[in-house]
């Protein structure tokens, strides 16, 4: 018997959006953080599960349950960091 949970917001790419994420993930300038995050989203666009996605990529299975819907709610921005919270830097790079 199969086993029912939460349904999973359906994935679907544009052609862009997939050139543009599998870009991510191969260019030697972007972080990291965010080439894992475009691997996750190119792996849930081949129809895979999240616990499957999630061993393939090396996370865990709520890291990709919440990019996956960052994704399917704001597209290539929810992928991007958020400005993280407190005082903005006094000292700089200068």
């Amino acid at each position: 018997m199969a086993r029912t949970g939460r349904p999973k917001a359906e994935l679907i790419l544009t052609d862009e959006e997939r050139d543009q994420l599998s870009r991510w993930t191969r260019r030697r300038k972007s972080s990291q953080a965010l080439a894992l995050r475009s691997r996750i989203v190119l792996a849930c666009a081949e129809g895979m599960t999240n616990k499957d996605v999630a061993t393939l990529v090396g996370c865990s299975a709520p890291t990709v349950t919440k990019w996956r819907s960052r994704f399917v709610d704001h597209r290539l921005d929810g992928l991007s960091d958020d400005p993280r919270p407190g005082r903005p830097a006094t000292i700089s790079a200068d």
